[in-house]
């Protein structure tokens, strides 16, 4: 999809909307409305956007924006916007920008002058803080911990004092490790597990880190979860 910039023609707004973290039900009647307006969506997963777009009887043009790709697709999406067309942005779940792709397009978009719009909507981080029992008044979002074991232990050294309640996006197979980590490093403190979040087995695990990389050690979990760790 290309489309030539007019010099009669402003720009187009770059939309970043947020989609359900899991229950589509949660997208707002704003989101609905600027995906039904717009001249294409930028999403990660086009198989996921469907989903969300046949639910609600929408048709629209799908441009595949994903990592490590994402730098691609930035040339086209800026062209279409160059051009007077509106696009939104989309991820898989949740806000765009937020460990998911988004900040690259959005950076370029801000260098040439085009208008960028927030369509506020889920959060698996202010989701799974809403309902945890950890403190929400200071909290600090760190994403995805490094994989391999040293990067891991100096990732959580550095958050050693940190007094703010820790938020982290984590694979459910990796837990065990993180949660044996945390104990060792930060302290035996607590931590809540949210998992399938706003979906029909959603779980919130609570417990001490040491009591919960015992409970957890035998226990098959699949996809990914938002872990939120005690403050120092």
């Amino acid at each position: 999809m290309t489309a030539e910039p007019r010099a009669d023609r402003p720009p187009g707004r770059l939309y970043i909307v947020g989609t359900p973290v899991g229950n589509l039900e949660d997208i707002t009647l704003r989101a609905l409305r600027i995906l039904g307006e717009v001249e294409a969506i930028a999403c990660e997963d086009t198989r996921q956007t469907v989903k969300i777009l046949n639910r609600f009887g929408l048709k629209k043009p799908l441009i595949s924006y994903f990592q490590p790709r994402e730098g691609r697709r930035i040339p086209e999406i800026i062209g279409l916007l160059k051009a007077g067309r509106d696009v939104a942005l989309v991820s898989d779940a949740g806000t765009p920008g937020i460990s998911d792709p988004g900040f690259p397009l959005i950076r370029e978009a801000l260098k040439e002058a085009i208008p960028v719009v927030p369509i506020p909507g889920p959060s698996a981080v202010t989701t799974a803080l809403s309902a945890a029992g950890l403190p929400t008044h200071r909290f600090l979002f760190v994403g995805f911990p490094p994989p391999k074991k040293t990067g891991l232990r100096k990732f959580l050294e550095a958050l050693r004092d940190e007094k703010a309640t820790l938020v982290f996006f984590l694979p459910t197979r990796r837990i065990p490790e993180f949660l044996e980590a945390v104990r060792e490093l930060l302290g035996d403190r607590r931590v809540v597990i949210a998992r399938e979040l706003t979906k029909v087995h959603e779980e919130f695990i609570r417990g001490k880190a040491g009591e919960l990389a015992g409970k957890l050690g035998h226990k098959t979990l699949k996809g990914e979860a938002t872990v939120l760790v005690e403050g120092g």
